[in-house]
């Protein structure tokens, strides 16, 4: 909850209370001692209230050079009805007039970045505790780390500063975020390498027979929905003034599993799964950037972003840097994105096609378990790939020419070169009966 408080002057005294009063607001006066007539008007608003109640004062008649300070108030269960009210009205609802205002939700961004070494402490902690969950195929490990990894204002931080014209937010977001992946995957090498020198993790382990080390070997469909929600998650916690920390678990699962992965596959010289888990580290970063911004733009924060540049063009060094830096990022979203469409198409048609051969009364004794594809640059660019198909089989019974027919089914559909890899699991059945 906030408070505003501010001087009315005498001759506003009668028109701001009496708005105050039609529009059902709960305000306390004080007088002011040196006898000018003058009082000091206390509001108790919601967070998203502070603007249009402001708005409501300027139009009843205070003068908007008035002293005013907008504080930050710890409920401790005397709030009021009218507060409740007044965030059913403020707080949620589209377009801006609902969200709390410019000057505040840049000051919730800035909040949510800690000062510089506690985030390089923080950054190299969640990549810590990420490889030890991804190599202890332990969930609740790795959701740990994302409790501690102190990406969300960083991430976040870049669309504010978008939205309201803040250069130097925008910049030091940018340099945080690079700062940040980097720390999360020196710390995620020096995990792994201790690990792995120490015994504590077998040497020769294959890591991508790991369930949680291999989720984020690759890009894909599911990995760009929860990109795409966690960013505009963030940005619509940011503008309503609601809670951040969810969203910030949210940003999170996408930045530190795949950093973990990273460091991993660096240690165990495994260059296709570096290579996959940078990829979607990479494209996880910039889908979180982007959804964000568009949030707060859908939210009303700005309304038009090229009438904006247009009004503040001119021609400089510096302006001609930013143009440089929008170019690298705008090329960097078309070559993620066509990247990551590429990759999530073949695994679709690979999966269909798996299923559809499966599905035939010769293979009756098999489920499918996991379909998964290697990734590297030859992957995006339609050179060989690696698709390892997982099945379930009653032991002893055999399927030769399996893994002919679905190489077959995938290159002719994918037309791309592609290896199958068959990898059985067989178990055992009783009956009753038996």
């Amino acid at each position: 909850m906030r408070q505003i408080r501010t001087r009315v002057p005498g001759e506003s005294r009668s028109a701001v209370t009496t708005a105050l009063t039609d529009e059902d607001i709960d305000y306390h006066l004080t007088e002011e001692v040196s006898g000018r007539g003058a009082v000091m008007l206390d509001v108790p608003v919601p967070g998203g209230g502070v603007e249009p109640v402001l708005d409501l004062l300027y139009d009843a008649g205070l003068p908007e050079d008035a002293h005013t300070v907008v504080t930050e108030v710890e409920t401790r269960g005397a709030t009021t009805q009218d507060v409740d009210d007044l965030a059913d009205r403020f707080v949620a609802g589209p377009k801006g007039d609902s969200g709390i205002s410019y000057s505040e939700i840049r000051e919730r961004a800035a909040d949510l970045q800690p000062d510089r070494p506690t985030y390089i402490a923080f950054a190299a902690l969640s990549a810590v505790v990420a490889v030890a969950g991804l190599l202890l195929d332990s969930a609740i490990v790795i959701v740990g780390a994302m409790v501690v990894a102190p990406f969300a204002g960083s991430s976040l931080s870049a669309a504010v500063g978008a939205v309201i014209d803040d250069r130097e937010m925008v910049v030091e977001s940018v340099v945080s975020q690079v700062l940040g992946l980097v720390v999360a995957y020196v710390g995620a090498v020096a995990m792994s390498f201790v690990l792995r020198r120490t015994f504590f993790v077998p040497a020769s382990l294959a890591i991508t027979s790991v369930d949680q080390v291999s989720a984020f070997l690759t890009p894909s469909l599911l990995a760009v929905v929860v990109a795409l929600a966690a960013g505009a998650a963030g940005a619509l916690a940011l503008a309503t003034d609601l809670p951040v920390s969810i969203a910030g678990v949210a940003v999170a699962a996408a930045i530190v599993p795949s950093a973990g992965t990273a460091g991993i596959g660096t240690v165990w010289g495994q260059p296709l799964v570096v290579a996959g888990a940078f990829a979607l580290l990479f494209m996880n970063v910039v889908f979180i950037n982007v959804s964000a911004y568009v949030a707060l733009v859908a939210l009303g924060y700005r309304e038009s972003v090229v009438g904006s540049v247009r009004e503040n063009l001119s021609v400089s060094l510096r302006t001609g840097a930013y143009a440089l830096v929008v170019l690298a990022f705008v090329a960097s979203i078309v070559v993620v994105s066509a990247a990551t469409a590429s990759y999530v198409s073949f695994e679709g048609s690979v999966n269909q096609e798996v299923q559809t051969a499966i599905d035939g009364p010769a293979y009756d004794g098999l489920d499918l378990t996991d379909v998964s594809t290697s990734y590297d640059a030859g992957d995006v660019f339609g050179g060989e790939v690696t698709a390892t198909v997982t099945l379930d089989r009653t032991t002893g019974t055999a399927y030769p020419g399996l893994a002919e027919t679905l190489q077959e089914r995938i290159s002719a559909a994918t037309d791309r070169p592609v290896t199958v890899e068959l990898r059985y699991v067989d178990y055992e059945s009783a009956s009753p009966g038996d």
